[in-house]
């Protein structure tokens, strides 16, 4: 079967390999239909990996299809279900598994497409446990947005920020793939949404989406828009995802209390920040990697109910890499996919 693979820094290839074998008891066998490109593809493209990541290494970290084959003892999947993948191969047993702490995992083997082959190959065989039905009416490639974009603003804006009807929430960076998302789950509770984005056709876009709040980072302090739009009192939500570059004017932006939830930093990964302002304003900052397996239920659960994803392009498999150097040139609107 067909697979694409990465050899080195940057150098990918379509490659023919082995077929999976009939799933073992208690795993089935995934036909992949469509992959969501994200900046953890983006990180192993360059070479940004763990010791424990073997080459040749089959790409990605997010994807959906369907069932195409079942292991003895598994129950309520069947032949033909479309599906959505859990992105890391977790133990089951630790006390995280079973809280439905996934993300949590002790004893995880690593990230599909990272540490360990992922999706971007015809067919995988999954423990049937990492494994979501997709609910009838959700469009079976946009489904392939659940386990990290949308499963992964889930799990930021309602388990770790605990976001409310009604509250304020900067969204950085909001025509990224989870920024779009960010924006349309936040709006959908009645939130009042600031955003940046980098031009202004971005900005018209965003505010389709339900921005009421648009700032072109590269014309206006964002910081200092956030303030002045706030009458100098704050959001109760930052929504980060960047880094460096906009890490300090991020908590310049929260209010008294107000919590900042971040899930990456694509300027970099180091920072310098005032303690006292930390501590004096009470700030609540939390790290949120991934998502949790129910995280993606939900998120499902939204789509079928209307909420769905930006897609920004749908690209062949033969065409992963231009959609990488695409996310790397931060001209995307959405989420980019590439289908099987």
């Amino acid at each position: 079967m067909q697979a694409l693979q990465l050899f080195g820094d940057r150098d990918l290839r379509l490659t023919e390999v082995e077929p999976p074998p009939a799933p073992g008891p208690g795993e089935v066998q995934v036909r992949v239909r469509a992959v969501g490109l994200n900046f953890i593809d983006v990180w192993g493209f360059r070479g940004m990996a763990f010791a424990k990541r073997k080459l040749p290494l089959t790409v990605g970290a997010e994807a959906a299809g369907e069932i195409a084959a079942v292991g003895e003892g598994v129950e309520g999947l069947s032949v033909g279900d479309a599906v959505v993948p859990y992105g890391a191969l977790t133990c089951g047993r630790c006390r995280a598994c079973r809280e439905g702490r996934d993300n949590l995992c002790e004893d995880v083997s690593g990230v599909m497409g990272f540490h360990l082959d992922g999706f971007s190959r015809e067919r995988v065989n999954l423990p049937a446990r990492l494994v979501v039905k997709v609910p009838a009416g959700v469009d079976p490639v946009q489904a392939a947005c659940a386990g990290i974009a949308f499963g992964t603003v889930q799990h930021m804006l309602f388990d770790n920020a605990r976001l409310e009807p009604g509250e304020s929430i900067l969204v950085h960076a909001g025509g990224s793939g989870i920024g779009t998302a960010a924006i349309k789950m936040a709006k959908a509770i009645g939130c009042t949404v600031y955003t940046t984005v980098g031009d202004d056709a971005k900005g018209e876009k965003a505010r389709a989406l339900g921005a009421d709040h648009v700032i072109n980072y590269r014309e206006e302090r964002f910081e200092g828009e956030v303030r002045r739009l706030t009458k100098r009192k704050g959001v109760d939500v930052v929504f980060e995802h960047v880094g460096p570059e906009t890490w300090n004017g991020s908590l310049l932006c929260l209010k008294r209390g107000g919590r900042l939830v971040t899930c990456g930093s694509t300027s970099g990964v180091s920072v310098q920040m005032n303690l006292m302002q930390l501590f004096q304003q009470q700030y609540r900052i939390t790290g949120s990697f991934g998502c949790r397996i129910a995280n993606i239920r939900e998120s499902l659960d939204k789509m079928a109910a209307g909420l769905t994803p930006v897609i920004d392009t749908v690209l062949p498999l033969a065409d992963f890499a231009k959609g990488l150097e695409r996310l790397e040139s931060r001209k995307v609107f959405g989420k980019i996919l590439v289908t099987l």
